[in-house]
């Protein structure tokens, strides 16, 4: 199990069959950087092409169709003293009468302590003066390459991962991505010095990362959608449009994980999901929405 240390010089925003950027074993740990959402690196110059550009893909070595790959998101670092995001509500999170009589959009930035733990307005409106966002860094783009090699945007989500925008994959959770093509090819980015539920402005407060993680291969493992836990909960995700599609796919892959791993008959299942069940909203702004179900640890068997 050995520690790589890569410097990214090309990146992607679309994930699929792409020449892999570096090639890792099972149980290998990978400590990396990432750019902003329109491709500006820590020193704050334009690298790349914008539209969520991702860092990788990285080939682990023995993973093949019919797996899962696990990553543990060991750190995710803000590298950079300055975020941006947008500055009104997304359009397709109020009525639409109500899109009428919002303002046009426009960028702000953000000033962003990691050692006091904050991100702070650097031109806060009336009101918010003494406004500060605690920092919760997390990842909104991380995936592997869908199926039948497909070529999908990395602004969108699927059964592969993607644009998922929730802020639960931040340090100590472990994901678990269902595996199309022979090793994986895991992608991470879009960074967030933090977010609300929804990324209902379309945007994170975003900057670029330094990161680590650590992958594991777990064979014969097949899953329909992404999943993982952290320390509290295990949790599975839905991509999918229209919000109800969404839900429904994560409560069926939560009820079949916990028939297929926690012993459970299809009652027992359903009765800890009905009564145990909590639900979290992620990206409900870009083509795909995203919907987290979770149960708690301790509720387990």
């Amino acid at each position: 199990m050995a520690t790589h240390h890569f410097s990214p010089t090309e990146y992607h925003v679309t994930l699929g069959p792409h020449p892999p950027a570096l090639r890792i074993q099972d149980g290998d740990t990978v400590v990396t950087t990432t750019v902003d959402a329109r491709g500006r690196d820590a020193s704050g110059q334009i690298v790349t092409g914008e539209l969520n550009p991702l860092t990788g893909p990285f080939f682990v070595e023995g993973a093949m169709p019919g797996d899962a790959l696990a990553v543990r998101l060991d750190a995710i670092v803000p590298n950079r003293t300055w975020a941006w995001s947008l500055d009104v509500l997304a359009t397709n999170v109020v009525t639409p009468e109500y899109v009428r009589t919002l303002p046009p959009r426009k960028l702000v930035n953000w000033m962003v302590d990691v050692a006091q733990g904050t991100a702070r307005l650097e031109a806060p409106p009336r009101g918010l003066e003494n406004f500060a966002v605690p920092l919760a860094p997390m990842f909104g783009c991380l995936g592997v390459a869908p199926r039948n090699g497909q070529v999908i945007s990395t602004v969108t989500a699927g059964e592969h991962g993607g644009n998922m925008d929730w802020n639960g994959f931040g340090p100590g959770v472990t994901a678990y991505f269902p595996v199309f093509t022979p090793g994986a090819l895991f992608c991470l980015g879009d960074g967030h010095a933090a977010q609300g539920d929804g990324e209902i402005g379309g945007t994170g407060i975003e900057l670029s990362m330094n990161a680590q993680f650590t992958v594991r291969v777990l064979k014969n493992k097949p899953l329909r959608t992404v999943c993982g836990e952290n320390a509290e909960f295990i949790f599975t995700i839905g991509n999918a449009r229209p919000l109800d599609g969404a839900l429904q796919l994560a409560t069926t892959e939560m009820h079949q994980w916990l028939m297929r791993d926690y012993g459970l008959d299809a009652y027992g299942a359903s009765l800890l999901l009905a009564q145990g069940v909590r639900y979290e909203v992620g990206n409900m702004f870009d083509p795909a929405y995203t919907m987290v179900c979770k149960i708690p640890k301790r509720l387990l068997p």
